[in-house]
């Protein structure tokens, strides 16, 4: 046993913890979890927990259902809201099958592959979330409703703003689990609050991410309330998307210096995105519902890029100095894996780069408001769920990056989900029957 399993095996002998919890992504970007006794750890590191994957939805036939779970001990983390007597710890797992192999739907295993080949090419990628979410009431049998928890607006205070309290506990959790948030906010919408986060490795943001929702989640229950990432919980209210920062080092450089306009490997990482951007739109916006919210209230809907512009898909920033530093993704919402969209974000830029790519002109209109004809000049994103899966299905790119089993599984599930919603009577009601507790 390696040197960090045995300092992981005495931290936990130490410190009083009586569970261990072994979390994992189902294919959707859903976090599922199992508790182990302290005494199973060793046990676990070397071979694996079993546990039965035809029971997720998504993962396998019934015929082929066993799989592993190994914990990776670089993402231990104590929990901080269960008791400081007998502690609880969380770790994220490797999902294997029992010869070894990795399996197919394992996000964080296609997220390393991404990320092993940015390292071949000399490229060293980070990035950061700010995701938003919404805080709604609980009716009197603790049930969620769509009664926001307050009527405050964007960067409200106290008393218009009565999140501050939540926002706070969230941001104080995650530092207790060394995540470090940036900055937290009340949002345009009633009840939509926002956090930002530092820069990390890919897949140290995307575990990241998945440890935000849960404490998010968590943070708020305790508080009475009911956390949603819901794209689109509000017919009429501002959307909840997840924002996506990108910085690119390549030997040391950052690649949109020394100005974007001359960033040659730089912008042809951005239009590698471009151009594989309708074909991603069905594992960044994978609910029917998310297609509620593109193309208002400041979500993109066509595929371009600005400097300044709020409304393409792509920005790319410039500091108070003229420079760029980094790209922002606009298009996504809180409901991706996120492993699987960051290995594709990755792997469309780095092809974009060595296809040397070129990026087309900023847009600097407000395509929002601009006339049909400005707009019809720019491709659009996939305008429904259903339009999106069949995008993905006819894709090379998604075909090269997924494996055939979790492409199949994944396209299947979210099919069935675009037609029931389509078939419903009332698809509001079918969709908060469908998404509303579980997203």
């Amino acid at each position: 046993m390696d040197a960090i399993k045995s300092e992981v095996i005495q931290f936990i002998e130490e410190n009083d913890v009586k569970f261990i919890r072994l979390a994992f992504c189902d294919i959707f970007g859903n976090q599922k979890n199992i508790a182990i006794m302290p005494t199973e750890l060793p046990r676990a590191f070397e071979h694996g927990i079993h546990f039965n994957a035809s029971s997720l939805r998504g993962f396998l036939n019934v015929d082929v259902s066993d799989l592993l779970l190994f914990p990776d001990p670089a993402t231990l983390s104590v929990l901080p809201w269960r008791p400081a007597q007998g502690r609880v710890v969380r770790f994220y797992c490797d999902i294997r099958y029992p010869d070894g192999t990795p399996f197919e739907g394992d996000g964080r295993y296609l997220l390393r592959e991404a990320s092993r080949r940015a390292r071949r090419a000399g490229c060293a990628i980070t990035m950061g979330t700010a995701s938003e979410f919404y805080l709604f009431e609980l009716d009197e049998n603790g049930h969620p409703t769509t009664i926001p928890h307050d009527h405050g607006e964007y960067f409200d205070v106290a008393p218009l703003d009565k999140a501050e309290n939540v926002r706070r506990q969230i941001c104080l959790t995650l530092e207790e689990m060394n995540i470090q948030p940036e900055s937290s906010h009340h949002e345009q919408g009633p009840g939509q609050n926002e956090v930002d986060f530092r820069y990390a490795e890919a897949l140290e943001a995307a575990d990241n991410f998945v440890t935000f929702k849960w404490v998010v989640k968590s943070m708020a229950s305790s508080s009475g309330l009911y956390a949603s990432f819901l794209p689109k919980p509000l017919p009429s209210a501002p959307g909840s998307g997840l924002h996506l920062s990108i910085s690119i080092v390549k030997d040391g450089k950052n690649l949109f210096h020394p100005s974007f306009a001359d960033a040659a490997e730089g912008r042809s990482f951005v239009a590698g995105i471009l151009r594989r951007a309708a074909e991603m739109t069905a594992f960044g916006n994978p609910l029917t519902n998310s297609f509620l919210r593109l193309g208002e209230f400041e979500a993109p809907k066509y595929i371009t890029w600005s400097h300044r512009n709020r409304s393409p898909l792509i920005s790319v920033p410039l500091t108070g100095g003229g420079q760029a530093n980094r790209m922002k993704v606009r298009a996504f919402d809180g409901c991706i894996n996120p492993y699987i969209v960051f290995a594709l974000l990755i792997h469309a830029g780095l092809d974009g780069m060595e296809q040397r790519l070129p990026l087309a002109p900023a847009c600097d209109e407000n395509l929002f408001t601009a006339p049909d004809a400005v707009r019809a000049q720019y491709e659009s994103l996939p305008a429904s769920l259903c339009d999106a899966i069949r995008c993905a299905e006819s894709s090379e790119f998604i075909a090269r990056y997924l494996p055939q089993k979790a492409r199949e599984a994944f396209f299947a599930a979210k099919q069935a989900e675009h037609d029931r919603i389509a078939l419903a009577d009332d698809r509001i009601a079918a969709e908060r029957i469908l998404y509303f507790e579980r997203y």
